[in-house]
């Protein structure tokens, strides 16, 4: 395994927040309705990581460090692991485990519909990120992953489906996601290839004129 000090830190800081939030909500620190404070966060933190998976690419590609891929599964992954968190908090604080209700909801609030098309989006993409799969699946496995970008598109829809009368956290949100979607086209990868470039060769020759 690469970078296995980096990979525990990720892992401790990405448990660390629903451990604090059960954390708070056991000790009612989340106000009134801590059952829905809990399904909004991990539904956020799950968009969260998300966006940081998607980031790590267009990172690697102005850094130039192998280590923001071998990150970017991991943070898929955690994303993922949010998103199951959020719907069983949904399932147990705001519908009491009233599985024949969740049908009725899916129904009837079409966010609700939105979400769960996000979490078959997250399980797809969770289910095939082994090594295995990528050698079973081949070239189709870049062309599955690319489910990524609806399933965002998707998550995000949900949120301001939830947020819309406060929309400003979902803008910013959208935003990022909008430049991280349009850092994937071609040309704005190959730019970011050439500025990182540029940027690691002024740091390499202003270290190479200290030390002289």
């Amino acid at each position: 395994m690469r970078y296995p000090r980096w990979r525990l830190l990720l892992f401790i800081c990405a448990a660390c927040f629903p451990c604090y939030w059960l954390y708070l909500g056991v000790t009612a620190a989340l106000g009134p309705d801590p059952g829905k404070v809990l399904v909004d966060n991990l539904g956020q933190g799950a968009l969260i990581l998300l966006l940081c998976s998607l980031a790590m690419t267009p990172l690697q590609k102005v850094t130039g460090w192998a280590g923001c891929i071998s990150f970017r599964r991991q943070l898929g992954l955690w994303a993922f692991a949010y998103g199951v968190l959020h719907l069983a908090c949904y399932m147990y604080f705001l519908l009491g485990l009233d599985f024949s209700g969740f049908a009725a909801e899916l129904a009837d609030r079409p966010y609700i519909a939105l979400g769960a098309i996000a979490m078959t989006g997250l399980l797809a993409l969770a289910a095939t990120s082994t090594r295995w799969s990528m050698r079973k699946l081949g070239k189709r496995w870049k062309k599955l992953h690319r489910l990524v970008y609806p399933t965002l598109i998707v998550a995000l829809l949900h949120m301001l489906w939830v947020v819309r009368s406060d929309a400003g956290q979902w803008a910013l949100f959208a935003l990022i996601a909008a430049a991280l979607l349009f850092a994937r086209l071609p040309a704005i990868q190959h730019c970011l290839v050439k500025y990182g470039s540029q940027v690691r060769n002024f740091v390499i020759s202003k270290k190479t004129s200290n030390n002289r």
